[in-house]
């Protein structure tokens, strides 16, 4: 969870100034910021701010649109965002989730892209807008049910004139990744990552996509937006979080009305309610293009004004809402669902962009930073709790601070809340480390030197600040401001702002009675038409774009080798970027060698030294901007440390002696052992985990798999810590190699020769359990879970891993089983309606000798699962045939392939991938040639060999009393599974049904 805390604060917070201990020039006391104006030679005026490290220009055109660039030659890539200053705290408050389904309706094209013909097809779209006006003011039952079945035959009639999915088809066919959006409080945005040399026709697509709405396929979308409403209902997360929310926004929308909508509103909808808020909020002084990747500044914002400069401007007013009364007393709330039990605590504070934000960040990771936070140390490192953190978010006109908590086995959530607000009580008193301001500053700094170097993030960055009303300036000169912070002042504001105001809203296993249940409206299934083209699409075809040729990748000269004087292999590869380092220190032995491995490497987390202690290691480590880790995985265990280049020595003599010298600590076990026993507990109550974890492997392996090798929590309490340290210590004496991606190799490699000497010779790994593949076909594996779906999957073995089937099945996945444009989607969303997310894909094996897999996936309403069911299993028998549609798959594919760049140390790591397979070379140009020259005919071929006639174990989590077990038991034997057979746990005493 952290690492989400991590992401957003990186969202949210956005900036960068030179590091303290980074490299010579970071040393440097931070210059001068401030914005500067520019004309480019083609007349456009953009603003820049001195010292950025991003580069931006940010220009404005005539009309008002904001238009954000960035270069990042990393890739032959451009992150493209389109983003809207309109969220769901825009909405109506007697129509809420319509700034979410306009998101989705964006996508369903214009009077040019979508349709065959327009002038006929706006008639229908007209009746269909009336007859839902109708339907809303309706209140008699029967009445709305005749309504809307006429908007089902009128809608039949309209998707015979339209075509589904244009859109995707058209970005597809640029080689676009990521194709989706998002809505939240005060924004919408339009996502796609395009190849460079795709600009022009990305660019030609979009200025007419927004240029008006058509809600075409309405009533098919808006039941796709239904099932993510039902979703919503069964993440007890999401219901948690919007808890925090009402209690912390009575009277604002942020806590008033969700993004999803209420389900009232989302079943009356008002397409001229729609159609009035694209209108009023979809105009160019109200948006921003953010474009950064490989592009050229002045032709780019050339392109730009050419697409949209066009469009017209409107006066748009941003809503205005009551000051907020202050909180004077604990606000408590309670929400039920069938996962483990949590408490979140949240404290409501100034919006994005205000002093009150920094110093709230500041706290934040004070009080939890992964390594060296308050939390950290005295609730996780301690064991006090299950696991605890804390994160912020910011909006515009306010933000919160939250904490949050699991307990452990026998403690109660109040127990976790008072020991969460017993962390601010320290800050309050000052109890923390002096030194610990600057290193939480660095270490900001330090993660956005990382988040730079990517052309995504820095993209989103520059999206805060639009949406937020903010200048760039202040976003990189926060941690500066930060850094400027005194002990004292963070000690008086905790004092002033953290008190008895906070929301706490305890999460309690138990049956949510407020599920929202609806029936299955029955929709007709709506024409695809995936044979036809608008004239959009014709011409656009037409249109060259400049060639984009891959560049492949010769391991054995980009991965230099040497060896430390101890015979160590080194493996390394040059960091041109920046200071940053990562060192591993690679065994070739993991949990199927020795199950042991992945509890003693667990257990060493809490341990310190004879010199140390497990919490004074941690701030060490900290203070230098290291981080370290030893993980073991089925086939490897990696002793890693990174940071900064300059600090590598310090932390690898930290490292060693950790390795060398930890000290046993029963006490610390028996906590970490309680700590197993709860996650596992808890694990049971995910519903992802129990499907893609426990029923996916006893579909694979049965009963004898690697998920169920485990050591019971009585086996665990019986083993010697002592004896989890010394099979760590014990590492030293294996086969080992060593990893490095960094400057500076020589000093890597005298640090290494230091510090980690290897005498004699070094043992071979013990020999590795086998787990046996099962065959498939017959089964139903059903396991009941209180939930409004129902989510299966389909899983069929198929042939062992041959690289020569890697080129078809890419290009399969992309026409068949994934992405919006593919047959799957189209066919059970957007046809038929029945179901929010749904995909197939042929699945390679990761190793040689291994075998590959068809999947196929189903989240569905549990009263649409028989339709579901048949309508997927139809489709794995039977793959449509589009030829236009494979041509923009296998464009789409050889596009993407094209501007694949594998760079920095994903070089060496996807070597270690392709290794695994039997490959030791860069097989994507064999694939490339071979996608070049496959024809319908051969992906048919491909289809009817590897995936038609396939028998299927179904893996079922749902809802018993509403799935429908008769059509489960059409595709099989139904058998009820135990959570605890699943995954081989002991039952508890309260787990007994007696």
């Amino acid at each position: 969870m952290k690492l989400i805390k991590t992401f957003l604060l990186l969202l949210l917070a956005v900036c960068l100034s030179n590091c303290k201990n980074s490299s010579s020039e970071t040393n440097k006391e931070s210059q001068e910021v401030k914005v500067e104006q520019h004309t480019d030679v083609s007349g456009f005026n953009y603003e820049t701010v001195t010292n950025d490290p991003t580069g931006l220009r940010l220009y404005t055109l005539d009309n008002g649109l904001k238009v954000y660039l960035g270069k990042n030659e990393e890739e032959p890539k451009i992150q493209t965002l389109i983003a809207v200053k309109a969220g769901s705290t825009y909405d109506p408050a007697d129509n809420t989730g319509l700034a979410h389904y306009l998101e989705h309706m964006v996508f369903k094209g214009t009077d040019e892209i979508g349709t065959q013909d327009f002038e006929k097809e706006k008639v229908f779209l007209k009746e269909i807008s009336d007859l839902y006006e109708q339907h809303k003011a309706e209140t008699d039952p029967e009445k709305k049910q005749e309504i809307y079945k006429k908007i089902d035959e009128v809608s039949l009639e309209a998707s015979k004139i339209s075509i589904a999915n244009e859109y995707d088809k058209l970005v597809n066919s640029l080689g676009a990744e990521g194709t989706n959006a998002f809505t939240s409080n005060e924004q919408t945005v339009y996502v796609n990552k395009i190849p460079s040399n795709e600009l022009d026709k990305w660019l030609k697509v979009e200025s007419e996509r927004f240029s008006q709405v058509v809600l075409r396929l309405f009533h098919t979308e808006l039941e796709a937006v239904y099932e993510e409403f039902n979703r919503g209902q069964d993440s007890d997360g999401r219901k948690q979080y919007f808890a925090v929310l009402e209690g912390l926004y009575p009277n604002h929308p942020y806590g008033t009305q969700s993004t999803i909508g209420k389900s009232e509103h989302l079943k009356n909808p008002s397409m001229e309610a729609i159609n009035a808020y694209f209108d009023k909020y979809y105009v160019p002084n109200n948006m921003a293009v953010i474009l950064v990747g490989d592009l050229d500044f002045d032709s780019t914002i050339k392109k730009v004004n050419e697409a949209f400069g066009g469009y017209e401007s409107k006066e748009v007013t941003h809503p205005n809402f009551p000051k907020e009364p202050a909180l004077t007393s604990p606000i408590k709330k309670e929400v039920y669902g069938p996962t483990a039990e949590s408490v979140y605590v949240a404290f409501r504070t100034d919006g994005f962009g205000t002093k009150e934000e920094t110093m709230v960040v500041l706290v934040d990771y004070i009080l939890a930073n992964s390594q060296a936070g308050l939390i950290d140390l005295d609730l996780n490192q301690k064991q006090m709790v299950q696991n605890a953190s804390s994160f912020t978010n910011f909006d515009n006109d306010y933000g919160f601070h939250l904490l949050y908590g699991m307990p452990k086995e026998g403690q109660t959530l109040d127990e976790v809340k008072e020991l969460l607000l017993g962390e601010i009580e320290k800050i309050k008193k000052g109890e923390f480390d002096d030194w610990l301001i600057d290193a939480v500053v660095n270490d900001l700094k330090l993660t956005r030197v990382r988040q730079f170097e990517n052309a995504s993030a820095t993209a989103y960055q520059y999206l805060d600040a639009f949406i937020h009303f903010t200048d760039w300036k202040d976003r990189l000169t926060m941690l500066d401001d930060m850094k400027k912070i005194t002990k004292q002042e963070v000690i008086d504001f905790a004092n002033k702002h953290y008190g008895n105001n906070y929301v706490e809203v305890h999460k309690i296993k138990g049956e949510d009675k407020n599920i929202v249940k609806v029936e299955n409206p029955g929709i007709t299934p709506v024409e695809l038409n995936r044979d036809k083209e608008s004239v959009f699409i014709q011409e656009f075809k037409k249109i060259e774009s400049p060639a984009l040729q891959p560049k492949f990748i010769d391991y054995k000269t980009a991965i230099k080798s040497t060896k430390t004087n101890s015979g160590v292999s080194v493996s390394y590869i040059e960091n041109e970027n920046n200071d940053l380092f990562n060192l591993t220190i690679i065994f070739d032995l993991g949990i199927d060698n020795d199950k042991t491995l992945s509890v003693a490497s667990g257990y060493f987390d809490y341990l310190g030294t004879d010199k140390y202690s497990a919490e004074e290691l941690k701030k060490e480590f900290y203070k230098l901007g290291i981080n370290y880790s030893i993980n073991s995985s089925k086939d490897r265990t990696n002793v890693s440390i990174s940071g900064l280049k300059e600090n590598l020595d310090k932390g690898l003599i930290l490292l060693e002696d950790l390795w060398k010298n930890a000290v046993a600590d029963q006490e610390a076990y028996d906590k970490f052992v309680d700590q197993i026993a709860k996650g596992r507990q808890d694990g049971k109550t995910q519903k992802q985990n129990i499907l893609w974890n426990g029923l996916l492997n006893y579909g694979k392996f049965g009963e004898n798999s690697r998920l169920r090798n485990i050591y019971t929590i009585n086996e665990l309490k019986e083993i010697n810590p002592q004896d989890l340290v010394n099979k760590i210590k014990e590492l030293y004496t294996y086969k080992q190699r060593v990893f490095y991606y960094g400057k500076d190799v020589e000093a890597a490699l005298a640090s290494l020769d230091k510090n980690h000497t290897i005498s004699g010779d070094l043992k071979e790994y013990p020999e590795k359990a086998t787990y046996i593949e099962k065959e498939t076909g017959g089964n139903v594996y059903f396991v009941d879970y209180d939930m409004v779906q129902s989510e299966m999957i389909f899983l069929a073995k198929g042939a062992e891993f041959d690289p020569k089937k890697m080129a078809a099945s890419s290009l399969f996945n992309t026409y068949f089983g994934s992405g919006l444009s593919s047959i799957v989607f189209q066919e059970i969303r957007e046809s038929k309606s029945l179901a929010y997310s749904a995909f197939s894909q042929y699945s390679m094996a990761s190793e040689k000798g291994d075998s590959d897999y068809v999947y196929a996936y189903i989240g569905t309403q549990a009263n649409k699962m028989p339709q579901a069911v048949d309508a997927m299993m139809d489709l794995m028998t039977n793959m449509p045939e589009a030829e236009e549609q494979f041509n923009q798959a296998k464009e789409a594919t050889l596009k993407k392939i094209a501007a694949k760049r594998i760079t920095k140390s994903n070089i060496f790591w996807s070597y270690e991938n392709l290794k695994k397979r039997g490959i030791d070379y860069d097989n994507r140009e064999e694939m490339y040639e071979t996608i070049k020259n496959m024809t319908l005919a051969d992906l048919k071929s491909f289809f009817n060999e590897n995936i038609k006639g396939e028998t299927y174990n179904v893996l079922v989590i749902g809802n018993k009393k509403d799935a429908d077990m008769k059509a489960l038991s059409k595709l099989g034997e139904v058998k009820e599974m135990d959570i605890d057979y699943l995954f081989n746990y002991e039952k508890k005493n309260e787990d007994i049904k007696l």
